[in-house]
């Protein structure tokens, strides 16, 4: 009997993999929704881990409930000592994204909860992942250099609390907030990459531990994560704002990639880079960078860019500007994709809970495309 073969779909592009209630986009007008709320109204009157719980529990938190959250977050923010010792003995050419991966890998063994049916568990993994992962970031930048880890300072805010363990002074609060800001943009997509990685392994019933770690490799490859990266680097090769133009008009002519621009949901530009581009002026304009013209070279990038390929649905993505922000915050570039994952995590955990409420794991077939029947043939006859 002849096998019959259903349409391959590329990447799964446009196949719905679950029903989910975390976010929404709408690429052609430029939307993103966190739980029906507007990313810019969470970006501009909420903060991380009030948007975190929003995310992972379904529902902004009363005072009582983000009191709670806000603390037991707070209270665990430390590394165990034998977890700073394993780091210590990792290689310092290491990538972060490879410490990251390794270390929440690691704090499954220290934290158990292969039950992940336990609600109980459950919101306590939630807690020290998102507690936690800053923490890793800070001290894996650190012990690269060959430094200590600065603990944690407790009585700063989440956002301000991670720039101290990098650099050891607190930011100011136009800083603090930026970092907020890039840390809820970041937290969650819909079905991408990461987020699928996510809910295939939570589909197993695996730990939260190595679900988070395999989502933090996922999005450690150049096709997801790390674009803002390459964007600082053109920025840089450009040079000068004059340019920008011949530049970029020879990147189309040669249709090659500009990084940064284009999406596969929107057609528009990307609203977290629409808000991420004022932020930047506001960084620039609180006097935290010199180097404003980075900024104004990607802007007359931008500009060309629209001009030239606005037609064919090519806009700004959110790693355009966010690399920039980064840089004008003093942040090294081999720590953008990871302060990524500090925001994405609550995105992952959200669909890890949403997963589990119904789940079925995956198991998509494939169309067999390869020889049969074939006989075998000893070694001394091949």
């Amino acid at each position: 009997m002849e096998e019959r073969h259903m349409n391959v779909v590329p990447g799964l592009a446009g196949i719905p993999a679950a029903e989910s209630a975390v976010s929404f986009i709408d690429g052609e007008k430029g939307i993103l929704e966190y739980r029906g709320i507007n990313i810019s109204v969470l970006a501009e009157k909420s903060d991380f881990l009030e948007v975190s719980y929003l995310l992972v529990f379904g529902h902004l938190p009363t005072a009582e409930e983000y009191r709670k959250f806000k603390e037991d977050i707070t209270f665990h923010t430390r590394l165990k000592l034998k977890i700073l010792r394993m780091m210590e003995d990792l290689p310092e050419s290491g990538h972060p994204m490879d410490y990251l991966q390794a270390v929440v890998s690691a704090m499954g063994m220290y934290y158990p909860a292969r039950n992940t049916l336990d609600p109980e568990l459950r919101y306590w993994s939630v807690v020290r992942l998102i507690a936690k992962l800053p923490t890793i970031v800070a001290a894996t930048n650190r012990l690269r250099r060959g430094d200590a880890p600065i603990p944690p300072n407790n009585d700063l805010s989440f956002a301000a609390n991670f720039y101290y363990m990098i650099f050891e002074k607190e930011p100011d609060p136009v800083m603090e907030k930026i970092i907020d800001v890039i840390l809820i943009l970041h937290a969650d997509h819909t079905m991408n990459a990461s987020t699928f990685s996510s809910r295939v392994v939570g589909s197993t019933l695996a730990d939260p531990y190595t679900i988070v770690s395999s989502a933090i490799g996922t999005l450690s490859g150049p096709l997801h994560g790390g674009a803002n990266e390459r964007v600082i680097k053109m920025l840089k090769d450009i040079g000068t704002v004059d340019k920008a133009r011949p530049y970029i008009e020879d990147k189309i002519a040669r249709k090659d990639k500009i990084m940064g621009i284009g999406h596969r949901v929107y057609k528009t530009k990307d609203p977290r880079a629409v808000l991420l581009q004022k932020y930047a002026h506001q960084l620039f304009s609180h006097e935290h960078s010199k180097n404003v013209e980075i900024l104004e070279i990607a802007e007359e990038v931008e500009k060309v860019v629209e001009e030239k390929l606005s037609s064919k649905g090519l806009y700004a993505n959110v790693d355009f500007y966010s690399g920039i922000v980064f840089q004008a915050l003093g942040i090294p570039p081999e720590l953008f994709t990871p302060i990524f994952a500090l925001g994405r995590v609550s995105g992952w955990l959200a669909h890890w809970e949403e997963q589990l409420r119904t789940n079925r794991i995956y198991r998509p077939t494939q169309n067999y495309i390869g020889k049969r029947e074939q006989s075998y043939v000893p070694v001394d006859k091949r």
